[in-house]
């Protein structure tokens, strides 16, 4: 089930620049600056759309983290962690031009094999799709939208 998350309506929430001929996105939860490339810019709207638009903590967000894959050092993109510093959801960011193909879906079901998180999201920004995982069950279910951040009372 694909969603569009309506990611260019956060762009006014970025800091862009230019520096040294570059163009460059400061990374609030890093707090650093970026050469600015198609994915780094689908990754800081996905952040400023989880802040603002499913009241996530930036507190609780960690950005190209390191993890173990089958004894092989990766990358994830993005990891929510919830209020018990539990891993909650994990984001694998494409940029636009990228199709979100089958092998998308298998990078990201890599990452969680040691992290076992209750939702995946994986987004190249105009396409985005989000899953519940069933572990008990062995499978997954696509969701409609991306779930509020745990323990968030919405009015």
């Amino acid at each position: 089930m694909k969603i569009d998350l309506y990611l260019p309506a956060y762009t006014q929430s970025l800091r862009l620049d230019e520096r040294e001929n570059k163009r460059v996105i400061y990374d609030d939860i890093r707090s650093k600056w970026l050469v600015l490339q198609p994915e780094e810019l689908v990754r800081q709207l996905l952040v400023q759309y989880l802040i603002q638009a499913k009241h996530y903590s930036r507190h609780r967000m960690a950005l190209e983290r390191g993890l173990k894959v089958n004894g092989l050092s990766k990358r994830c993109d993005l990891l929510i962690f919830d209020r018990d510093m539990r891993p909650f959801l994990l984001v694998e960011c494409k940029a636009p031009q990228v199709t979100l193909t089958e092998a998308v879906f298998r990078q990201i079901a890599a990452y969680n094999l040691p992290l076992q998180v209750p939702y995946l999201l994986v987004s190249n920004g105009p396409v985005s799709y989000c899953c519940q995982m069933n572990y008990s069950e062995g499978n997954y279910t696509f969701v409609a939208e991306v779930p509020v951040y745990p323990g968030t009372k919405l009015q």
